[in-house]
């Protein structure tokens, strides 16, 4: 079946793999340049670094199981920060809504007919005094849905 060393490994009796200093410097620039192995490079690494390509493969899938976790950690973090952002700028915009509805109640309602001079006649259609002529300095706006049938 397999060497003497792969049968260790399976009963669980093996220790923690501890890399030299320059071991792990030469994986991590490794790592930058691919995240990922084919197999010649994992055969050749494990060579130069006289380790098993298993050890140098596992070492590959957790550093990029710590990088993918990295990354989560980070953008969760943004998030939390851009929700808490939101959640304030909301709570401020309801208190200035709020404000606004209580300034706004005693005054004019909030939907209100602009008067329209019909083109054709020259009466005003909508506004407070529909059908009287504007005066001269009142800008004349022409209302599509409230034409009126001369």
């Amino acid at each position: 079946m397999g060497s003497d060393e792969e049968e260790e490994e399976d009963s669980g009796a093996r220790k923690k793999l501890r890399l030299t200093k320059e071991q792990s410097s030469l994986l991590e620039d490794k790592f930058k340049e691919h995240s990922t192995l084919n197999p010649k490079q994992k055969q050749a690494l494990a060579k130069q670094l006289n380790l098993r390509p298993r050890q140098v493969e596992v070492w590959f899938q957790n550093r990029r199981a710590r990088t993918k976790l990295k990354k989560t950690e980070v953008e969760l973090e943004f998030l939390r920060r851009c929700c808490e952002t939101l959640t304030e700028e909301k709570r401020r915009l309801q208190k200035e809504l709020q404000d606004l509805e209580k300034s706004h109640k005693l005054s004019a309602p909030r939907h209100m007919q602009i008067p329209a001079t019909c083109p054709s006649c020259k009466k005003v259609i909508g506004g407070a005094e529909t059908g009287s002529p504007l005066p001269a300095s009142w800008p004349r706006f022409f209302n599509p849905f409230a034409h009126h049938a001369a």
